[in-house]
């Protein structure tokens, strides 16, 4: 995420420095790279120093989110709010929890009966606290799940990119029929690239721009149909996904979430789309870039 609204930024000109704890390699000139620890702490102010906007895009494994995800996000607001910056957070959508097969959209509550999702909506309440109280001006970009380059750890990832162009089985989750909210990651940075440089919309949650729901069946058919080979996949039930959480810390976190997978799931960003005039990718020309950049890379690795 924190390298596609990189790209977006560098694409409009805006100065733009990239934060992890290693440095960041192979950036476009004038990128700049930062090391800085935003667990600890260590390093995080003069991370941010002169920033205008910061954008919160980290995102630690699964099993570890209890033990390190509030601290990182509190230590990166505090960080912004010594240097007067605004706060773009990227977020998934977890905190509405199980909307039984309605629509979602920015006006539903949080109602999340999950361990992630109500992590996720306290973490979302205390941020927007803080800019009520005019500490820190904060908005919030959400997105359903992740593809596209780059995008490897997801519910569209490695498991179906990677094993597809690899020659190997596209891996799907529940019930493959039912229509699912992709969202491409390029209108990911793209769209919090306009939620930070855009006052309209401080204070507020958006979703960003998603392509119409497909069905993961449909998606892996326009996967293999762009690589040329005949369709192969396997199908992972709430089963399956409990012994894998036997031996996967991933997998494991992944059973309370299955309901995104056993019913509907469609996520709304008409409200971003009415008030920043532009519509998410369709999701044909995603699965193009992501299967060019697989193959990309897989010819990397070997060369």
């Amino acid at each position: 995420m924190g390298l596609s609204v990189m790209e977006e930024l560098h694409k409009r000109g805006i100065r733009a420095r990239i934060v992890n704890r290693r440095g960041a390699a192979g950036l476009p000139a004038g990128v700049e790279s930062f090391r800085a620890d935003v667990f600890t702490g260590e390093g995080i102010a003069e991370a941010v120093k002169g920033a205008s906007v910061v954008y919160q895009c980290v995102n630690p494994p699964y099993h570890e989110w209890t033990t390190f995800f509030p601290v990182m996000q509190r230590n990166i607001i505090d960080a912004a709010a010594k240097e007067r910056a605004k706060v773009v957070i990227g977020e998934n959508v977890y905190m509405y929890g199980d909307a039984g097969g309605r629509v979602i959209d920015e006006t539903l509550p949080d109602a999340a009966g999950t361990k992630k999702g109500m992590l996720r909506a306290r973490m979302a309440d205390e941020a927007m606290r803080r800019h009520h109280t005019g500490e820190v001006r904060v908005t919030f970009g959400r997105a359903s799940d992740f593809y596209g380059p780059r995008v490897t750890a997801s519910a569209m990832g490695e498991r179906q990119f990677g094993a597809a162009v690899s020659g190997g089985k596209f891996s799907m989750t529940g019930d493959p029929d039912l229509p699912h909210t992709f969202t491409y990651i390029r209108d990911v940075g793209r769209a919090l690239a306009d939620l930070g440089t855009d006052d309209r919309a401080n204070g507020r949650v958006w979703h960003v721009p998603n392509a119409p729901a497909v069905t993961q069946r449909a998606f892996m058919e326009l996967t293999f149909r762009e690589l040329g080979t005949p369709p192969r996949w396997s199908v992972m039930g709430r089963t399956m996904m409990r012994i894998g959480g036997l031996f996967i810390p991933a997998a494991h976190e992944s059973v309370e979430m299955m309901y995104q997978y056993e019913r509907p799931f469609i996520v709304s960003s008409d409200k971003f789309e009415r008030s920043f005039g532009w519509t998410a990718a369709p999701v044909d020309e995603g699965i193009r870039e992501t299967v060019r950049w697989y193959l990309g890379s897989r010819t990397t690795m070997k060369g």
